[in-house]
């Protein structure tokens, strides 16, 4: 008796820990996917699934469920091919090094000010302007499709780049801690095909950097002079002083947690910038519906 009560209770322990880590995974890979292109291309895979595989074993279709027990490995093969932006970001996260703005404050809002400066000196003047600033995922193969730099960042310096006929002012601009490591960089354009057609290049180039790294990219549209942030895949525009602050500290200014494995901060963390993004995003339609009003 004691031993039956043993092992049900070794059952129940591990199908409790098998449904928590299962959990856990699905709430990270939605998480991680949430906002980006690649998220209603996994719910609807998922939703044709789910669906074939009901079918088949409600209406007892076996050659149905033969062939999608036989196609498992082709679709997991789908799956790597279809998310391999995702994937390739995911695991440089994992594997990166965290070097972000994490030196004294002072010299923290030393820095954030020295591009906020620049990025709105560049938009008074509608000075088409591109700049990344890099997070934890390296950027050397885009550091060296440019020319490298190796210098202080100083808002002269920064400015300099972008300012017409100079021979770097088509490319971007990449930040590294408090250096600026190369000008007149490559970045790679989105494919998304939703991407609204009333952006530029400087736009498309942003998201689709951000989509495969995690590095904070500003725009500064040559048309309008409005100030744009890309991260993760998403593009936030109409951007003033103040808004841009707040998501320059948000995604730069952090401070290490004691424990690397607090789940918990991350999320909290993640969730404000979600929440930060969606403000922006309605804030930006409306101004779309107002205009198209107009």
């Amino acid at each position: 008796m004691t031993a039956l009560s043993i092992q049900s209770i070794t059952f129940l322990a591990s199908a409790v820990l098998e449904i928590f880590i299962l959990g856990a995974l699905i709430y990270l890979v939605t998480l991680f996917l949430r906002g980006t292109r690649s998220a209603p291309i996994l719910f609807g895979f998922v939703a044709v699934l789910i669906t074939l595989y009901a079918l088949a074993f409600f209406l007892q279709l076996e050659v149905i469920e033969w062939l999608l027990n036989k196609m498992v490995a082709a679709m997991a093969l789908g799956v790597l091919i279809i998310f391999q932006p995702e994937l390739r970001r995911f695991f440089s996260e994992i594997g990166s090094t965290q070097h972000r703005f994490r030196n004294n404050s002072r010299e923290r809002q030393q820095r954030i000010d020295i591009i906020i400066n620049s990025i709105m000196f560049l938009a008074s003047y509608r000075i088409g302007a591109l700049i990344a600033i890099e997070r934890d995922i390296g950027m050397r193969g885009i550091a060296e499709s440019g020319t490298l730099i190796q210098a202080p960042l100083s808002q002269s310096l920064l400015t300099t780049f972008f300012f017409p006929n100079t021979p770097l002012h088509d490319g971007g601009v990449l930040i590294k801690g408090g250096r600026i490591i190369a000008a007149g960089c490559i970045f790679p354009l989105t494919e998304d095909p939703d991407f609204s057609k009333n952006l530029g290049t400087r736009h498309r180039a942003a998201v689709g950097l951000s989509e495969e790294t995690d590095a904070v990219v500003l725009v500064v549209s040559e048309e309008t002079g409005a100030v744009s942030l890309a991260f993760k895949g998403r593009l936030i525009r109409g951007l003033n002083r103040e808004r841009l602050e707040r998501h320059l500290r948000t995604h730069l200014v952090r401070n290490p947690p004691k424990n690397e494995g607090n789940l918990s901060k991350h999320f909290q963390i993640m969730a404000e910038s979600a929440k930060n993004d969606s403000e922006t995003a309605e804030i930006n339609l409306g101004k779309e519906k107002n205009s198209t009003e107009s």
